[in-house]
């Protein structure tokens, strides 16, 4: 069971990744390889609302992953937004990134590899992660501005959707244990941790959802 202070911690953390950026048109969309294939739903469908002219999807698969994506993240992503209506010709594939540095390292060499030129992107990861993958785009590939954005989900709609809510929590918890660690290791820029998001995050992490849960000097994943 899970309590009902946990569940306003979870919130909390929750909350705390939603970066509230204004989407507008792009010159590009990035697609971050994930289980989560809502990632590519919404990608798609900024593609048909006029936000970016052009998608790369990039992930290889991990172990959560290549059960349900055996042709890698991205190839998936792929196929299920040509199902969505997008052409096959808009999209670029990154079949190699196994984290979220690889994701905006790899996207950005096939980008120049094929001569696009980049000023603005948008990021589109799994609601959990915006923050998290805003401030390690920010810190790899400083030079463009970006526009994080995910699937217009509410916690509670997300548990839905995964049906399994300490799953969720250990998630949550780690890709916040990641924006307080990672930027030390030079691997995200810092973010500011107000002190409720901190605490809400001890409480959890002392509760035992850690499944997500990184050494401190680990390598990025």
């Amino acid at each position: 069971m899970i309590s009902d202070q946990e569940r306003a911690d979870a919130q909390c953390l929750w909350d705390f990744q939603q970066m509230g950026h204004q989407v507008r048109p792009c010159s590009v969309a990035i697609g971050l390889g994930s289980h989560d294939l809502g990632v590519a739903d919404t990608t798609a469908e900024l593609y048909h609302r006029g936000m970016a002219p052009l998608i790369v999807f990039t992930g290889a698969t991990s172990p959560t992953t290549r059960d349900r994506m055996p042709r890698g993240e991205a190839e998936h992503y792929r196929e299920r937004a040509v199902e969505l209506g997008v052409p096959a010709e808009a999209i670029l594939v990154e079949p190699h990134a196994r984290n979220t540095g690889e994701n905006i390292h790899f996207s950005r060499a096939l980008l120049e590899e094929h001569r696009i030129p980049v000023s603005s992107v948008l990021l589109v990861s799994k609601p959990y992660e915006e923050r998290r993958a805003y401030a390690t785009a920010c810190k790899l590939w400083p030079e463009v501005e970006w526009v994080s954005t995910s699937a217009p989900m509410s916690l509670t709609e997300y548990v839905d959707s995964i049906q399994d809510a300490r799953l969720v929590i250990d998630m949550l918890v780690g890709a916040q244990q990641r924006l307080m660690i990672y930027p030390r290791q030079g691997f995200m820029v810092e973010q500011h941790i107000p002190d409720g998001v901190a605490a809400a995050y001890q409480r959890l992490r002392g509760a035992g959802f850690t499944s997500r849960i990184v050494p401190d000097s680990v390598t990025q994943s």
